[in-house]
This record gives structure tokens, C-alpha cells and sequence, in this order.
């Protein structure tokens, strides 16, 4: 379950949950190629100011198609200085990939905070072998309670 605190993020690029875990897995292997050990991650400009608040269990959940589909917790956040000399927040995640209850959410830009009450209920982790419901069947499926 996630914590009190979490953050909400468009996942840009992508149109399901199985777009980003593939994502995931490229970075992995390009890591592992250059004998790296890949963590999850996104880089992001601005650092959360309830930082502690986050890392007491939050997570950052994503938004696909206007769609909150899935979430990953947040472990901890590295800094990241980048090549412009500008101060960046690396959010590092738990490896898992956490389904959820599908939630409808506008279009934003950057990250915005999410409260525990306002977010979607977890309903497993994602398996790369399962069949994926669209998104917008999820919500119509959330909304009747069957998912």
C-alpha cells in the first residue's frame, strides 16, 4: 500500500503499463551491457519539498492516456547534476510495478502531489505474461467495482 504522500505523473510515450515495463527492461539491458547495475528511476528538474513525507512509503503513480494505471514506491532520492550544471531529483523505485484501480486524471505538466485518500486502490503487480485490459475498459470496469 502506498504511503500518506505520493506523487502523480503523466508517463509520457507511453500508452499502457506494458509500454513502460518494456521501457524499463531496455534500460536494464543497456545497463547491464555497460556493466552497470540498472535501478528504476526518473529523472526529474524539480525536488519534491515533502521529500520525507515520500519516502515514508510513497509512491509515484503514472498516467497513461489520461489514466492513472499503475504506481511504483519511491525508495529514496538521489541527486543528479546534468551536463547544463543544473541540480536534478533522481526518484529511485522499488523494482515492482504495482497495478491499480484505473483513475481518470487531466493532462499536467510535471509531477504534482497525490494524497493516500485520493489514490486508486492497488490491484496487483503487473506480470509481463498477463493479458492487459485497455485502459479506458479498466476505468469502466473500476467504476462497476468488477476490477
Amino acid at each position: 500500500m502506498s504511503g500518506e504522500l505520493n506523487l502523480v505523473k503523466l508517463c509520457v510515450g507511453a500508452e499502457k503499463v506494458s509500454d513502460l515495463a518494456r521501457w524499463r527492461e531496455a534500460r536494464a539491458a543497456e545497463a547491464r551491457a555497460n556493466g552497470i547495475e540498472y535501478v528504476p528511476n526518473h529523472i526529474t528538474r524539480m525536488w519534491p519539498r515533502r521529500e520525507a513525507e515520500l519516502l515514508d512509503g510513497g509512491s509515484l503513480y503514472w498516467v497513461f492516456k489520461g489514466l492513472i494505471l499503475a504506481r511504483q514506491r519511491i525508495i529514496r532520492m538521489d541527486e543528479v547534476i546534468g551536463e547544463d550544471g543544473i541540480r536534478r531529483c533522481a526518484l529511485i523505485f522499488d523494482p515492482e510495478l504495482v497495478l491499480t484501480e484505473a483513475h481518470r486524471r487531466r493532462p499536467f505538466q510535471g509531477w504534482r502531489y497525490l494524497t493516500k485518500a485520493d489514490a486508486p486502490k492497488d490491484i496487483g503487480l503487473y506480470r509481463e505474461d498477463q493479458e492487459e485490459i485497455p485502459g479506458a475498459l479498466r476505468a469502466e470496469l473500476s467504476a462497476l467495482g468488477v476490477l
